[in-house]
């Protein structure tokens, strides 16, 4: 009788260690598709945010109307940063480039002084573009603007194809790993199918027969959860240990967003299997039972 005990225990806890680990890779996978997603996100507020609004100023502004417009200018809900360029600073950085002094043989500074303007993500698009160009404009200091265009249009067009390719995968993602967590948790509980048919015999609700089933399934869950946001957590280290610059994409707030998505997941996954697959063996007879 100790035997089969054993033997029945030991067959437990291979089932639940299987059903861990298939959870686990499983959650990886949706951690990894939620993760690239919030990195897109990142990834295009960092690049918008890095295209530059050149505001040249007209030779008669002097460097104390400059500061002024600039300090105007950087309280407008669409700056984010604001350089000044004054026309020596220009020059120098012309020449450095060029390898020549212009003014030596046009007997002035060609260059104006600018306004280098770092848009905030929200406004960085052609049409917000189109009335913060106006309203630049009006000021009698600022002789033209420039920016470029057609790079802001598609910077937004390929975001925009990544974003929808991320969104697609984690959808058929969601849907594969639901699959696959159902399969294996339909599995355990195959098992277990005349233990629930004899509780189920002798008056047990249905309440009472699935509840060991659900904190079994919720426990695997928070484990594999645990596991899969430790597998993501030593990912993005090497990431960041060996291309540093990535901490510009791949936050804490990512990380921690992910890690509570993959433990939700893997909580609410695991949970809507085991009542599903409970409730199924509930409803078969005797007779259903031995015929799957």
């Amino acid at each position: 009788m100790s035997k089969k005990k054993r033997k029945s225990t030991g067959r437990r806890g291979m089932q639940a260690a299987t059903l861990c680990i298939s959870t686990t890779m499983v959650l990886v996978l949706l951690g990894l598709v939620v993760f690239f997603v919030l990195s897109a996100r990142n990834l295009s507020r960092h690049m918008k945010e890095n295209l530059t609004v050149t505001v040249m100023l007209k030779d008669s502004v002097t460097t104390n109307d400059a500061h002024l417009l600039c300090r105007d200018l950087y309280h407008r809900p669409y700056s984010k940063n604001i350089d000044y360029i004054s026309k020596e600073q220009a020059q120098r950085e012309q020449i450095k480039e060029l390898g020549s002094d212009p003014t030596e043989f046009l007997d002035f500074n060609p260059f104006p002084a600018t306004l280098e303007i770092q848009l905030r993500s929200d406004y960085a698009n052609r049409d917000s573009l189109k009335w913060i160009s106006r309203e630049i404009r009006r000021d009698a200091r600022v002789a033209d603007i420039s920016y470029m265009e057609d790079l802001m249009d598609k910077v937004n067009v390929n975001l925009s194809r990544i974003s929808v390719i991320l969104l697609v995968l984690a959808a058929l993602l969601t849907f594969v790993s639901f699959s696959l967590i159902s399969n294996t948790v339909r599995l355990s509980i195959y098992a277990r199918r005349f233990v629930i048919h004899t509780m189920k015999l002798v008056g047990a609700s249905w309440a009472f027969i699935r509840r060991p089933f659900l904190k079994q399934a919720v426990g695997v869950g928070v484990t594999a959860a645990v596991f899969a946001n430790a597998i993501l957590g030593l990912c993005a280290y090497g990431l960041l240990t060996h291309q540093p610059q990535a901490e510009i994409v791949v936050t804490w707030e990512v990380m921690a967003i992910t890690a509570v998505m993959v433990l939700l997941f893997g909580i609410i996954i695991t949970f809507v299997c085991a009542w599903l697959s409970v409730n199924k063996f509930l409803r078969m007879t005797a007779g259903e039972l031995y015929k799957i």
